[in-house]
């Protein structure tokens, strides 16, 4: 693996990592993972905005290299975890409903 893909890596877990403190205090995965990827599309556009000559004319794009990248990573973590599910933790009190996040039942 690179010194760059490394380093990739060590930034991420240095997010999640505070995304895990931020779900135990919150109690709530859900809002916290719609924070950060409200907070992730946040700074995306403001990169975006830094490296464009032309944002509005490279809008379209911009939103199609964000998502299919976003895209890619998810698929390879959606399969990681059905390779290697996360060990469930003993259920605790029903958790409170928070009518702000939205669940992708179908």
């Amino acid at each position: 693996m690179s010194e760059n893909a490394n380093s990739l890596f060590e930034l991420a877990d240095k997010f999640i990592a505070l995304a895990n403190e931020l779900t135990a205090a919150e109690g709530d995965v859900g809002k916290v993972g719609t924070a950060l990827r409200f907070a992730a599309a946040r700074f995306n556009a403001f990169e975006a905005a830094i490296k464009s000559a032309d944002l509005e004319n490279e809008k379209a794009n911009a939103l199609k290299w964000f998502s299919d990248d976003y895209q890619d990573m998810l698929n390879d973590n959606l399969d990681d975890h059905i390779a290697n599910p996360p060990m469930a933790t003993a259920p605790e009190a029903e958790p409170a409903v928070d009518n702000a996040v939205q669940t992708f039942k179908l």
